[in-house]
């Protein structure tokens, strides 16, 4: 397979599990070339993107663009679930691309929007068509958690990075303060993303199961499983749970960013909540603000069901950039 030099651009969604690579053209992701990659089979990503290049005919890119789940400063990223440090001398090194730059997957997200065909967005919660520029918020929701706003200004569209998911734990009840001193007691402080994650999904079974005195473990995947099939009371409990401690953080996100343009949720966990989140109590958990339990009303919320927005996302600020 060859593709022409000096034409498309590369770009990558770097998860705490797998990495995706594709090819851009302009804003859209060329078909057929997505690949992704495990990313314990590999020291770091510059021999992920050698493997890339070569599995797509030694293509040589214009421009580059990855997506990292961590924290991004000064053309840099250390990676939040993973060993990885990536840095745009070694972007450019691994795809002799002229242009690059390095985004936080959030970021990608936001930047994505827009840019999302309508039936991969799922409507959650209904809310009130406000100016196609209002402030939106993407809240991811995988192998970690973060939450980043979009602003569409004059000059173009301005995604924040945050890392919102190593914010303290909200509790709203006693049986929440528990599961707080559940997961301090295995992981050393309360940290949204140690419950609202696919693994944060599976520390919640494990602390059902020590408070009903039969403790046992059970796969991210098998709960949600079991949601689907009846087959689980527990994997029921722990995702209704999970849902309310969901509803309560997006909501607070909410109240922080007002983002009357709309709440995204992303992620492999979202999509696989989705069709449970009204069934297991999200929007009540959601509008819980007492008396701004009506003005909650102004947000809408969405799940993007597009597993390769980041990688759409990351075509789009490149796009922007020239």
């Amino acid at each position: 397979m060859g593709h022409p030099d000096n034409i498309y651009s590369l770009v990558a969604d770097i998860g705490g599990t797998n990495t995706r690579v594709a090819l851009a053209d302009g804003q859209r992701i060329v078909s057929g070339t997505i690949r992704r990659y495990r990313n314990t089979a590999f020291a770091g990503l510059e021999s992920v993107l050698t493997r890339y290049i070569a599995d797509e005919g030694g293509v040589d890119p214009i421009a580059a663009c990855v997506a990292v789940a961590g924290p991004v400063r000064d053309g840099r990223a250390t990676m939040t679930n993973l060993d990885w440090t990536i840095d745009k001398d070694t972007l450019a090194r691994a795809t002799k691309a002229e242009t690059v730059a390095i985004l936080n997957d959030l970021q990608a997200q936001g930047y994505a929007l827009g840019h999302i065909d309508d039936a991969n967005i799922r409507c959650i919660l209904p809310g009130p068509t406000g100016d196609a520029k209002a402030t939106k918020l993407v809240v991811g929701i995988g192998t970690g958690f973060n939450a980043a706003p979009v602003y569409d200004l004059e000059h173009g569209r301005i995604v924040t990075p945050s890392e919102s998911g190593h914010a303290n734990l909200p509790i709203r009840n006693e049986l929440e303060l528990r599961l707080c001193q559940f997961v301090s007691t295995a992981h050393g402080f309360p940290a949204v993303e140690d419950v609202l994650s696919g693994r944060g999904l599976e520390r919640v079974y494990a602390f059902l199961g020590q408070e009903a005195g039969d403790p046992r473990e059970c796969a991210a995947k098998d709960i949600m499983a079991a949601c689907a099939d009846g087959s689980d009371q527990r994997a029921a409990a722990a995702a209704q749970l999970f849902t309310r401690i969901l509803g309560t953080v997006c909501g607070n996100l909410s109240l922080i960013q007002l983002p009357f343009g709309g709440v995204y949720l992303a992620g492999g966990v979202a999509r696989a909540f989705a069709p449970h989140l009204n069934h297991f109590g999200f929007a009540e958990a959601f509008r819980d603000k007492g008396r701004f339990a009506g003005f909650m009303g102004n947000f809408a919320v969405h799940v993007i069901e597009d597993d390769y927005a980041a990688l759409t996302g990351s075509a789009a600020h490149l796009a922007g950039l020239s």
